[in-house]
């Protein structure tokens, strides 16, 4: 088992908390976005309260560590690992509880590149408990719109992981796909599902567009989020996010395989 110190020295070492790849114009910026309610930024959450800039970095500062000073305004971005630890422990008990219940779940990244094989781990480990790891609209066409103008993807599984994929990029299954923030992926594919008459899921896991967007929606959802990304602490803030991971979601891929040890056991799914 990964101890918590071995791990808390992990997401320093790899930059995974700490100082961060992340900077702080970087997240001011988005934090200036989302309190003008830039879609980009909102990730399909619509917030009850509102949030002036201030309020985002007081929030920050809570949920991530970041400064809470206004007037820090350059430099790279810093996570407190004690705040990563404390959210991945609350995030192993949601997969614990969802194991012990055998709840379907649903799993989606728009961080393919870097977290997939995370992902994939959790959905093999929540199978072999018995959970429904759900693949609904496999194959579906969305529009979504980015900086490049209006794009057209497929929702498509990697080991029981949804992401998306632009329609030249080769055979299905394969694990290149698209970064996306949006939250029309996740709203495709329960809207397929609750069509479908299949079940639905009791739990959605991912990042950006997939746990904000299911959230909303009122699916209990957990997932993870960089500094720039409040849409994800929000949520949990107004309780529409049920845990959300303070932690970098750019670093190698291979960098968050400790993190997949130490959720596993925690809890208890480890093979």
């Amino acid at each position: 088992m990964l101890s918590t110190g071995a791990l808390r020295a992990h997401l320093l070492a790899a930059r995974l908390a700490g100082p961060v790849a992340t900077s702080r114009e970087e997240s001011l910026r988005s934090y200036r976005l989302f309190a003008a309610r830039d879609p980009r930024l909102l990730l399909g959450l619509d917030p009850e309260w509102t949030w002036g800039q201030r309020d985002l970095i007081g929030l920050m500062a809570d949920k991530c560590g970041v400064s809470a000073d206004p007037s820090h305004t350059s430099g790279h971005d810093v996570i407190d690992p004690e705040r990563t630890l404390s959210a991945l422990d609350a995030f192993a008990e949601r997969l614990a509880e969802a194991a012990r219940r055998r709840h379907p779940v649903l799993l989606g990244t728009g961080h393919p590149h870097r977290l997939i094989d995370f992902y994939a781990a959790l959905a093999d480990a929540l199978s072999a408990a018995g959970c429904a790891v759900l693949t609904p609209a496999q194959g579906s066409s969305i529009d979504i719109t980015t900086r490049f103008g209006l794009r057209t993807y497929n929702i498509d599984y990697v080991q029981g992981v949804a992401l998306v994929r632009e329609p030249e990029a080769g055979a299905a299954g394969r694990t290149t796909g698209a970064h996306t923030h949006s939250p029309l992926p996740v709203r495709t594919v329960l809207a397929a599902a609750a069509e479908g008459g299949g079940p639905l899921p009791e739990l959605v896991i991912g990042d950006h567009g997939w746990v904000c967007g299911a959230g909303q929606l009122g699916f209990d959802a957990i997932g993870l989020a960089d500094t720039d990304d409040p849409a994800l602490f929000v949520g949990e803030a107004e309780g529409r996010v049920a845990v959300a991971v303070p932690l970098d979601d750019a670093v190698r891929s291979d960098y968050y395989r400790p993190l997949t040890r130490y959720v596993l056991d925690r809890a208890c799914l480890s093979q």
